[in-house]
């Protein structure tokens, strides 16, 4: 679409498979249509279980990095999209004990590294790549992960030190990112509609026991301003997703929701923004929420990225 030429999107995520779990069908129309869409791989899933029961044979476990970087190369490829590892090493995930304390992180994994520290790959991939747009996880992580939570720390602080020419020119000429979102795709909302829908059309709902335990919070459900329609995209988000085989079982809840169901009730992919540098721009609510990440952006002259 000529109004999205010359833009550019930046999605930082905390492992591979997160690019495909969030935003993906929007992330796959805006590449589809011109956008330049980079996505940031915080970590490399090192220590990612294996959460396919198919894949859960020998020597996949023991390979499972370089097995991540592979399925991370294919999920790229179907969604059109350029891709940086940021290096790291992922946290996992600590597993309680039966008081409920959690053992302490690994030593030297991405959570444990200091913020302004860990944001300095990401400020020089800002300043090269020079997105309009930028994208990470909420305060909470999306889900309290602590590589989820370190993500969004990562994200917000290379967000605004990006666009200092005072901080560390060696990382390049500074650049100011137009507009920072936060994703939104596990919404209660969204959980009830298709709840409903499934339990409407009588078939089973895998959200029923889910909905059970959540608790809604009006506030956090109207932090939602800006529903991008996607829906023609879901095919190539489910693509994405079963190329990480080992985190994602293709007969899991993933997939149990009909597409053309999906598609009917709820087509859009939902996202909050955070900040934005645009002058006379009207800041979207959830009550007046905008359908385009881009609303308010020109691209400047493509010669201009290389100044």
């Amino acid at each position: 679409m000529a109004q999205w030429a010359g833009l550019r999107l930046m999605h930082v995520h905390a492992h591979p498979d997160d690019e495909s779990s969030k935003g993906a069908a929007s992330t796959a129309m805006y590449a589809d249509n011109g956008v330049e869409v980079h996505v940031v791989t915080c970590t490399g899933g090192e220590r990612g279980s294996i959460l396919n029961p198919k894949m859960d044979r020998p020597g996949i476990l023991e390979n499972i990095h370089e097995i991540r970087r592979q399925e991370m190369e294919r999920a790229r490829d179907i969604l059109g999209v350029t891709q940086d590892w940021l290096g790291f090493v992922d946290s996992g995930w600590p597993e309680p004990d039966e008081e409920g304390n959690k053992p302490p992180l690994p030593e030297g994994c991405f959570a444990t590294v200091p913020v302004d520290e860990a944001a300095v790959p990401l400020v020089k991939l800002i300043r090269e790549v020079k997105p309009h747009v930028l994208t990470t996880y909420d305060e909470n992580g999306g889900y309290p992960h602590p590589d989820h939570i370190q993500c969004h720390n990562v994200s917000v602080r290379a967000y605004e030190l990006a666009s200092d020419p005072e901080y560390r020119p060696d990382l390049g000429p500074a650049w100011q990112v137009s507009k920072l979102y936060y994703h939104h795709g596990f919404s209660r909302p969204k959980a009830v509609a298709l709840h409903e829908a499934l339990l409407a059309h009588g078939l089973e709902s895998h959200y029923a026991e889910r909905l059970e335990k959540w608790t809604r919070d009006e506030s956090w459900d109207r932090r939602v301003t800006t529903k991008v329609p996607c829906a023609d995209y879901f095919g190539v988000r489910d693509q994405a997703l079963l190329a990480h085989a080992t985190q994602i079982d293709p007969d899991s809840w993933w997939f149990a929701t009909p597409r053309e169901l999906e598609t009917e009730v709820w087509p859009t992919e939902d996202f909050e923004l955070v900040s934005a540098h645009l002058e006379g721009f009207e800041l979207p609510t959830y009550d007046n929420p905008e359908n385009d990440l881009f609303a308010g952006i020109t691209a400047e002259p493509a010669e201009s990225k290389a100044s």
